[in-house]
């Protein structure tokens, strides 16, 4: 099968790989669409994503598919199935499992981290990672549904409640989910901070009230002036420092402030304690995605939680180390993989 197997910082190979032999549990899924997430993008810069991964890895662990063969103990599945996939694979014998807290599973198993994953026209997933797509929804709508469950348990952490205003730093695939996520929580205005102009324009179709160029605009000043005079909740996606920062400075009292996106393993980012005292800020962090796969299937299939519009064309296996390398490129949109273009 045709694979793009990554070998260490900036070296990533499109190869020929053996195609999986399946366990008893597993099934063997077709390809059919796998998102470049930004967590790949450190991977290939040679950080570390949300766990160590050992070349040489297949890597996607965004993606969609058909089952083409099953394992003997599989139930629930069975050939020709339209499938996606939850990359995370938790023990469920260690503490955090049987604490209830299994995103922190100290025997974690990812697709597309540890083991390989959908960069490639077939992978094996054992049976509990496996989640049937709804009849309305698309193989590339299914690629996303992993990005939509990790904002989903973002969402969660945040407690946003009816009638407050939010605030989004970054207007990539996760803020312009953040957007429609914060609106259907029940925010009663929603801006959207983002210095490329056509991530403004989809932002403001996707339900941001008001959209800021930070580059270019007072932001504080535009968001008086648009109502959001308190904000109870800025939610970080753009993974920088200086935006993580800005977050803190625009949380007003009693305010949420949550780093999403993204960072550097050694980024550090400047605090001032007498502002987190005076305002009473709570400041958190959100790890994948602990059992919210099925409420992102079902927001996704039912058309409230629209994953389609920011997708660029889809590109084929040789195009993907141009997506992870090219930042002028990804600022287009969401690319998405399909294994057999």
């Amino acid at each position: 099968m045709k694979s793009a197997v990554f070998y260490g910082k900036h070296d990533l190979r499109i190869e020929e790989t053996e195609i999986p032999r399946l366990k008893p549990t597993q099934a063997l899924i077709q390809v059919k669409a796998c998102g470049v997430c930004g967590t790949d993008i450190h991977i290939y810069e040679g950080g570390k994503g949300a766990a160590a991964v050992t070349p040489p890895t297949i890597l996607g662990h965004e993606f969609s598919g058909v089952i083409e063969e099953t394992g003997p103990a599989v139930k629930r599945f069975k050939k020709g199935d339209r499938v996606c996939i939850d990359p995370n694979h938790y023990c469920g014998l260690c503490d955090p499992c049987r604490n209830g807290q299994v995103h922190f599973c100290e025997n974690m198993i990812g697709y597309g981290t540890t083991v390989n994953g959908g960069f490639a026209e077939y992978c094996a997933v054992d049976e509990r990672q496996i989640y049937a797509l709804g009849a309305n929804t698309t193989f590339e709508q299914g690629a996303m549904t992993e990005p939509a469950a990790c904002s989903l348990h973002g969402i969660d952490l945040c407690r946003i409640t009816p009638g407050q205003q939010v605030v989004i730093i970054g207007g990539g695939m996760i803020g312009l989910l953040m957007v429609q996520l914060a609106r259907l929580a029940g925010a009663a205005r929603v801006a959207l901070l983002e210095p490329v102009e056509k991530k403004r324009e989809m932002g403001k179709k996707l339900g941001a009230d008001v959209c800021v160029d930070p580059l270019h605009e007072d932001v504080k000043k535009t968001l008086s002036a648009a109502g959001i005079t308190w904000i109870h909740t800025v939610i970080e996606c753009a993974g920088l420092p200086q935006t993580m920062e800005q977050a803190v400075d625009l949380a007003g009292p009693k305010g949420t402030v949550m780093l999403y996106g993204l960072t550097r393993p050694d980024a550090q980012i400047r605090l001032r304690p007498f502002e987190i005292f005076q305002k009473e800020l709570t400041i958190m962090g959100s790890f994948i995605n602990p059992c919210t796969q099925q409420r992102a299937l079902d927001l996704i299939d039912s058309g409230r939680l629209d994953v389609q519009s920011m997708v660029c064309p889809a590109i084929g296996l040789d195009q993907l180390e141009d997506a992870l390398r090219d930042p002028a490129m990804r600022a287009l949109g969401k690319y998405i993989v399909i294994p057999g273009k």
